[in-house]
């Protein structure tokens, strides 16, 4: 983890939705859809080009916490969103989802 990272530090501190071995999910402060989540890792990893830094497991591991975590904010219906460097929208640099439902506004940057 890095102590200059804002998610690395909302990991250990935030508000979480919901928390498992290794990820966390917390309600996105400016959201674009009614349900808004950011589902972020406990590892820092910069952004989704170095996914193979996490393990066969690991990984298989954050798509089911991603899954349960829609399914237990009651969504059927939603979208998942993964921006990957600046041109793709991504500002903050610490791999994170985006869980979308309900009526939504513009893609989240």
């Amino acid at each position: 983890m890095s102590s200059e990272c804002l998610f690395c530090q909302l990991v250990v501190e935030g508000d979480h939705v919901r928390k498992a071995d290794g990820f966390v999910a917390i309600e996105d402060i400016n959201p674009k859809a009614e349900t808004h989540l950011l589902v972020i890792p406990e590892k820092h990893v910069p952004t989704f080009r170095e996914i193979s830094e996490f393990s066969a497991d690991e990984s298989k591991r954050m798509l089911e916490f991603i899954a349960e975590t829609a399914r237990e904010q009651g969504l059927e219906d939603y979208r998942v969103v993964v921006n990957v460097g600046e041109g793709g929208g991504q500002t903050i640099f610490h791999l994170h989802w985006h869980v979308l439902g309900g009526r939504m506004g513009g893609l989240p940057g």
